[in-house]
């Protein structure tokens, strides 16, 4: 493999403000922008069930203007640098991240030190933004295949906060109000809880002092948020919806984004289900055309994980869809060949080269890196943990995981306009687990 692309560790450089707050850059000097992110240690899991959803409330009003800037003004003046300015919530962290030429860097950096440290929360502006945070919410009730996911969180992780959807419920959001908001700002957006990366045509030392003429002065400490690790319940749980298709997402406890076998599981993933050459695809789609949507995938957070594999099929083969998916697993346990291991790991490093390839990804893996791991992974070293899986390492990881009576089933599907369909996918999954 030709490992020219590989960044030497020393290409990345940190520096921690008097504040607190970390940046961390990489260089790529064959590119002409720059991608920058403000990560906030503040996601969902953070929430108490009565204010769920508003980490994400607070990414959204932050666009809606400043106490000197319009969100007219902000869009306007963005577009007048031909940048892009974007956000998203997680269940861990929020980000506001922008890519700009690399020359328009200190235009962007004031636009988003503005929304952070002067929001004007006008409320007006709340108030319709309450509104569209209620369709996004409503548009996940009319989307299965999203909403079965939040489904399954739920299930796995009752009663925590990683088992609630990131936007909140309907309920949640019409009791947060104005002063929450502002509360949870003045609690959680503090300096030594926020990260900057940035990749791209740029100097580290450029970059540190924008950061610090834009944010340097930003004093205060955020409350610790106690992530208190949850406890994986076996369970299954079924929606009704009057759909063509039923929607089913069956897995298991995983792995958290730190753990040792993380790359064991990651070969796993990609032989059993995350690629079309893949066991499930293989057998379900391709042979038996049982399926449009099959895949398996893996949700990893700083302490707990889990593995799953997705499927949307008729009601009609709903069942024989599960049952063909759990032989699968169980198969599993038993290893994978020395054939499908090498393709798995040669998917794994191509899929991972290609991923790296813009500011925006290498900007992001810098924030993951610090987040998760408290240092810089180097592509050299994700590559060279790749090729150090051996097959007894899958086998393992497979027989430590795929245990089937801890298996989850979230479902959803016609299953009111069709009486007993629930009922028996449920069955075929207690005669696996032995329940």
């Amino acid at each position: 493999m030709d490992m020219t692309m590989a960044v030497d560790l020393a290409l990345y450089q940190r520096t921690v403000l008097p504040n607190g707050l970390v940046v961390i850059t990489e260089p790529m000097d064959h590119v002409r922008t720059v991608a920058l992110g403000i990560w906030i240690a503040a996601g969902s899991r953070g929430e108490d069930a009565a204010h769920n959803g508003i980490s994400h409330f607070i990414e959204h009003i932050l666009f809606k203007g400043t106490t000197t800037r319009s969100a007219l003004a902000i869009a306007e003046e963005m577009d007048a640098i031909g940048g892009q300015l974007n956000a998203f919530t997680d269940k861990e962290h929020t980000c506001y991240y922008l890519r700009v030429l690399s020359d328009h860097l200190e235009e962007g950096m004031a636009i988003l030190a503005d929304m952070l440290l002067h929001p004007a929360i006008d409320p007006e502006a709340l108030e319709r933004e309450r509104q569209v945070l209620a369709e996004e919410i409503k548009s996940y009730e009319d989307a299965p295949d999203d909403l079965v996911h939040d489904v399954f969180a739920e299930t796995l992780w009752p009663a925590h906060p990683l088992g609630r959807p990131i936007s909140g419920s309907l309920a949640s959001l019409a009791a947060i109000g104005r002063e929450d908001l502002r509360g949870y700002l003045s609690t959680r957006y503090r300096p030594d809880a926020i990260l900057v990366t940035a990749a791209g045509l740029l100097a580290h030392d450029r970059v540190v002092a924008l950061v610090d003429g834009a944010l340097g002065g930003w004093a205060g400490q955020a409350t610790p948020c106690a992530h208190l690790p949850p406890t994986p319940h076996r369970a299954i749980a079924s929606r009704s919806k009057e759909i063509e298709q039923v929607h089913l997402c069956l897995g298991v406890p995983g792995l958290r984004q730190a753990h040792p076998d993380r790359y064991g599981l990651a070969v796993l993933d990609a032989a059993l289900g995350s690629g079309m050459s893949s066991r499930l695809f293989q057998e379900i789609r391709e042979e038996r055309g049982l399926a449009y949507a099959i895949s398996s995938y893996q949700a990893a957070y700083s302490d707990v994980g889990a593995f799953a594999v997705y499927a949307a099929t008729s009601p009609q083969a709903a069942r024989e869809v599960v049952r063909l998916t759990l032989d699968g697993l169980a198969r599993a346990r038993a290893g994978l060949t020395p054939q499908e291991v090498a393709r798995a790991k040669e998917s794994l490093k191509g899929n991972l080269m290609l991923a790296l390839e813009t500011p925006g990804s290498r900007m992001s893996k810098l924030a993951r890196s610090e987040q998760y791991f408290g240092r810089q992974i180097t592509l050299d070293e994700i590559l060279g943990d790749v090729d150090a899986v051996r097959g007894e390492d899958v086998r393992r990881v497979a027989e430590e995981l795929l245990v089937l009576d801890r298996l989850v089933l979230a479902m959803i599907g016609p299953f009111d306009q069709q009486p007993g369909l629930a009922g028996a996918i449920e069955e075929e999954v207690r005669a696996h687990a032995g329940a």
